[in-house]
């Protein structure tokens, strides 16, 4: 071998050699690229598997909360329907109760509104026709007492129960009907916690 043919083969030894190392170089460079990438993907991968997660966690959550919230939407009106009917059938009782049950409490009554003033007590035509005997002079006993007088004035078909008190043109509206509308928190409270008092929801 020629010299000339000795230093081509160093060179094209040397250029094979430093091509191999090359490719190696670009080989490792390449898996590590393709690890790094791979990790990324991975991490990647993972956090939207997280986030994932605690959306459906999330809509998981807001179901159950929108469910119990209907529940307690539904079962608040099922106690305020039941709390209406307990009033409704309690006003019904009044209506008819026997004469002489409803004319105590008309006289309970009177002691609670009777004004210190001279006036008219008004009846319903029919609360009127059947009054009890000696009541009007209940309704005196229970106005002095209060240091006034009450004259009775004749049945007023506008009157449906319980009376109507009159002081000067001012009206006291003391039928049943208005003292139920009045009074209505205040009863509708009572009667929740007779009926609900045990059930928390």
């Amino acid at each position: 071998m020629t010299g000339l043919e000795k230093m081509k083969s160093r060179i094209l030894e040397e250029a094979r050699s430093s091509a191999e190392v090359k490719i190696q170089d670009a080989n490792r460079q390449a898996r590590e690229l393709l690890d790094e990438r791979k990790r990324q993907a991975e991490g990647s991968a993972a956090a939207i598997l997280e986030k994932a997660r605690a959306d459906a966690e999330g809509l998981k959550e807001k179901a159950l909360s929108a469910s119990d919230l209907e529940r307690r939407t539904r079962l608040l009106g099922a106690r305020q329907e039941m709390i209406a009917e307990v009033l409704k059938e309690a006003y019904r009782k009044i209506k008819d109760m026997d004469t002489a049950a409803y004319f105590e409490l008309i006289e309970r009554l009177l002691d609670h509104y009777v004004l210190p003033q001279v006036g008219e007590i008004h009846f319903s035509p029919a609360d009127a026709q059947r009054m009890p005997d000696g009541f009007e002079a209940k309704i005196q006993k229970a106005a002095e007492a209060k240091g006034g007088s009450l004259s009775l004035a004749e049945g007023d078909p506008l009157v449906p129960d319980g009376f109507v008190l009159v002081y000067g043109g001012i009206e006291e509206n003391c039928t049943f009907k208005a003292i139920f509308e009045t009074r209505r928190d205040e009863m509708s409270d009572r009667v929740q916690k007779r009926l609900f008092s045990r059930d928390r929801a």
